[in-house]
């Protein structure tokens, strides 16, 4: 997580939500580490988890991450959630949850939906402060360079 966390801070570096991912092959090596890309590849789909997925699919040399664990900071959303099924990722480690989009608990339960073909084993809380911080701080430096009009009614 500690990995993690240094992807989400150099994210924000770059104007990025400071969200870090890394991806662990099932010996514990490091594949993969990334941040969110959004705004600097103008790509929607360019969150932490994909970035870092997609890293670690080109490094095996196919998409299959079987065995393989993702470590990110904030609970993935319904796009990032799907995309760790459609890999068969086995296990995720966040950090913070998402209140507002988050589909591992939050709003949906995607990657252990018995629906579905994979399920992934979730473990949950991992510097949970420290990554909630870093999407506070974050967020609170940007309305201060933009603050919110103040209603007149």
């Amino acid at each position: 997580m500690r990995l993690a966390l240094a992807q989400a801070e150099a994210a924000a570096v770059r104007g990025e939500v400071p969200v870090g991912a890394v991806v662990l092959h099932a010996s514990g090596a490091v594949l993969a580490a990334a941040g969110n890309e959004r705004e600097s590849t103008n790509d929607v789909t360019g969150h932490a988890e994909i970035a870092a997925m997609r890293q670690a699919a080109a490094k095996l040399g196919g998409w299959r991450l079987d065995g393989c664990t993702l470590v990110v900071t904030l609970e993935p959303c319904a796009m990032c959630a799907g995309a760790l099924v459609q890999a068969r990722i086995a296990k995720l480690v966040l950090g913070a949850w998402d209140e507002k989009a988050g589909a591992v608990s939050s709003l949906w339960d995607v990657v252990r939906d018995p629906r579905l073909n994979h399920r992934v084993e979730v473990v949950s809380g991992v510097l949970a402060a420290e990554a909630s911080a870093l999407l506070s701080d974050f967020f609170a430096s940007r309305r201060s360079i933009h603050p919110q009009p103040i209603s007149s009614s």
